[in-house]
């Protein structure tokens, strides 16, 4: 895929991809189980979430400008609530018209969001906290308490194999495919040289406002991705779950290789970041270190990928300068 092959040129994805091989050799070394394919089924139900909103992080940091969507986590909450409360008790719970109806809802969100930034020029963070707090408490409202899905449903089998493939890799599949194609057209080049420079881009002609607008709206679709995951996968809902996704995720995407100031990077190297992340935190339960350490470990490498992205997109020059004084 054009999208790994350009990731390839990217030091710190190769960091990433190392860092991973490193974490996969360490955990089989630790927790034999790990490495056996009967532990593969729920290893991938567990990791599909993370990546999903890793890769939903991913369109809107790619579109420069200061871009970030921090509300993909409470988005992904809500549309697992809105699925097993409001659409699965209904004639609406079928897949052919749920799946569609929830796809909607999150490019619906994320649109809203592109919007706000591109066409009213808020601050991106400040933008996509109020949507955070916004669908954080819509999702307390319709669900107070962990929902639970029936036994009967057909969620089941999602979470079980579709066929001789895993419901939650089919899960990951769909969002890059969606990629796949978009990198066949002009777009992914345009959100690429948007994110590079978008004054140059918009000299260039490109719709600027248009691309990241999109951007959002991907990331909003690829978010309620994530939120069937959990409702099919973890086969409940609970609007608390999505909250720590968030930091997460981003870690996830810098670590993959993606800047904050965007303009390089895809949704492979968000994928590598996200399972440095899920191996880490095997290693450490293997350890039995305290899962109240787990949210510096994710700021940790918030931070190294900050540094490391800093050192590889600084110009040879800046170094000889500060070298030489």
């Amino acid at each position: 895929m054009p999208d790994i092959r350009r990731e390839l040129r990217n030091r710190s994805y190769l960091f990433a991809l190392l860092l991973a091989v490193v974490l996969l050799i360490v955990n089989v070394a630790l927790v034999p189980r790990f490495a056996s394919p009967a532990a593969w089924a729920d290893d991938l139900k567990a990791f599909a979430p993370l990546a999903l909103l890793a890769m939903a992080s991913t369109p809107a940091i790619l579109s420069g400008g200061g871009g970030i969507d921090i509300s993909v986590g409470p988005l992904a909450d809500v549309v697992s609530i809105v699925f097993i409360a409001v659409l699965l008790p209904t004639p609406l719970g079928t897949p052919a018209v749920a799946i569609p109806l929830l796809l909607l809802l999150g490019a619906g969100v994320g649109t809203l969001n592109g919007l706000i930034v591109s066409r009213l020029r808020y601050p991106a963070f400040i933008s996509t906290l109020c949507a955070f707090l916004v669908l954080y408490g819509v999702g307390l409202k319709l669900a107070p308490r962990v929902l639970t899905v029936s036994r009967t449903s057909w969620t089941h089998q999602l979470a079980g194999n579709i066929g001789p493939v895993p419901g939650p890799l089919l899960l990951l599949v769909g969002p890059l495919l969606l990629w796949f194609v978009l990198g066949r057209t002009r777009y992914l080049r345009n959100l690429l040289a948007v994110g590079a420079s978008d004054r140059a881009a918009f000299s260039a002609g490109t719709q600027v406002g248009l691309v990241r607008v999109i951007a959002y709206a991907l990331g909003g679709l690829f978010a309620a991705v994530a939120g069937l995951a959990v409702a099919t996968l973890v086969q409940s809902a609970d609007p608390n779950v999505g909250l720590p996704f968030t930091l997460i995720a981003l870690a996830s995407v810098v670590l993959g290789g993606t800047p904050v100031g965007g303009g390089r990077g895809g949704l492979s190297g968000s994928i590598m970041g996200a399972a440095v992340i899920y191996l880490l935190q095997n290693l450490l339960a293997a350890l039995h270190v305290s899962a109240v350490w787990l949210p510096a470990v994710y700021g940790l490498l918030l931070l190294a990928g900050l540094v490391l992205g800093a050192v590889v997109t600084a110009p040879p020059r800046a170094f000889r300068v500060v070298s030489a004084a």
